[in-house]
């Protein structure tokens, strides 16, 4: 069972690592493929795109198959497609690679969550959950900083990296992962009956829901404000600080530990506060932060806001994801597959924002202004939504953590 849990562990810091590996990489690919800087924050949406319009699909569509087959082909896939990364030969190469392996990600990364509950016996679920979470949280403060460390000496290198050793944990999985059919018998009548109902057809009671809509969209405007900071991050310490690519990466080792002691933090900052004040005093601070960050003086402080600005996220992201999931605890799986295309859609969207407004300000303080935007944004949705209501908090506070 141990080693279940360190396999789902690597796999989700292999899908991390790969996730964000781009930021940092983005000058040097620049550079080689003699991309124009509006367009080459694509390299990183085209990973997310494929991710996005395919986890509303792949998380439906696996509840009929056996769990360990598609996460055995589905990691199969990331490993070729990001292996191939590292021989792309121009920009649409690289975003054809980048795109493949998003969406092999997409039908991957829901096995690992859908297959614990299975796996695991209930006392046992959430530490496993854990977990595979923290893989998430340790690929940013050490995966992508060692995947500019590789990249210092060929920037294929990170990609050959994490293709290799997807593959292995893909071979693993054939090896020590039970087979995870579905149980038929608890389907409903007119699925055992032959009748294929609509994918779309889950997300009905989600779409028919004002507070829904709106924690959604609050949920995209997060992500597509801190996205659009961090996708052009590596850019603008290259051409603020004059940093090389692995210098880069160990100021991305404080974004990574700050987000970790959130997470810790989480639990304990939110019930001395309650979700209202952690959310407002959060996302305030922040907003600040995002806006001032442009004008720091030095990599020491660039190191310093954003430590504190990953805390504070890593705070409020378990946050809003439990008001995610106590929108309709019947179809977690469903807001599960919502939730991640929602990040990786908001992802592409502000990797390709970012680009635009570098190019067309010269600069890191229009993407910081953007985000601070976004973030305001997102807390006005989730105040007006009524997600954040007492009534919410005391409902969800009755209801047990999603699987």
């Amino acid at each position: 069972m141990n080693k279940w849990i360190v396999l789902f562990f690597l796999i989700m810091f292999v899908i991390g690592t790969d996730t964000f590996l781009i930021s940092p990489l983005i000058p040097t690919l620049q550079q080689s493929f003699a991309v124009p800087t509006e367009m080459a924050g694509w390299m990183m949406g085209a990973y997310t795109l494929g991710s996005a319009v395919f986890a509303l699909i792949a998380g439906p569509l696996s509840d009929g198959l056996d769990r360990k087959k598609v996460l055995l082909y589905g990691l199969t896939c990331f490993a070729v497609s990001t292996f191939l990364c590292g021989f792309a030969v121009d920009f649409w190469t690289m975003c054809l690679f980048r795109f493949l392996a998003g969406v092999s990600a997409a039908f991957t990364a829901p096995q690992v969550w859908a297959a614990i509950p299975t796996l695991f016996p209930p006392a046992k679920i959430s530490k496993a959950l854990g977990v595979a979470y923290a893989g998430l949280a340790i690929s940013q403060a050490l995966g992508v900083p060692i995947g500019s460390l590789l990249a210092a000496g060929s920037w294929s290198l990170p990609f050959w990296t994490i293709g290799i050793f997807s593959l292995l944990l893909a071979g693993t999985v054939l090896l020590i992962v039970p087979s995870m059919k579905p149980q038929k018998l608890q389907q409903p009548q007119q699925e055992r009956q032959g009748a294929k109902p609509s994918i779309f057809k889950r997300y009905a009671p989600l779409m028919a829901s004002g507070k829904a809509r709106g924690t959604f969209l609050a949920y995209f405007f997060v992500h597509l404000g801190s996205s659009a900071a961090f996708a052009f991050l590596g850019k603008w310490m290259s051409d603020r600080f004059t940093l090389s690519i692995d210098e880069t990466g160990y100021v991305i080792i404080f974004l990574g530990l700050g987000n970790f002691l959130g997470s810790l933090l989480s639990p304990y900052v939110i019930k001395a506060l309650n979700q209202i004040r952690t959310m407002t005093a959060g996302m305030l601070l922040i907003i600040a932060a995002y806006i001032a960050l442009p004008y720091a003086s030095s990599v020491f402080l660039v190191k310093g806001v954003y430590f504190l600005i990953f805390t504070i996220l890593g705070i409020l992201f378990p946050l809003m994801v439990g008001l995610l999931n106590s929108l309709n605890p019947t179809i977690r799986g469903t807001i599960s597959s919502l939730a991640t295309s929602t990040m990786n859609a908001a992802t592409t969207c502000g990797a390709w924002a970012a680009g635009m407004l570098y190019a067309a300000f010269s600069g890191y303080s229009a993407v910081g202004i953007f985000t601070g935007v976004c973030l305001a944004c997102s807390l006005l949705v989730f105040i007006t939504s009524g997600a954040l209501s007492p009534s919410s908090n005391q409902a969800e506070s009755k209801t047990e953590p999603a699987a």
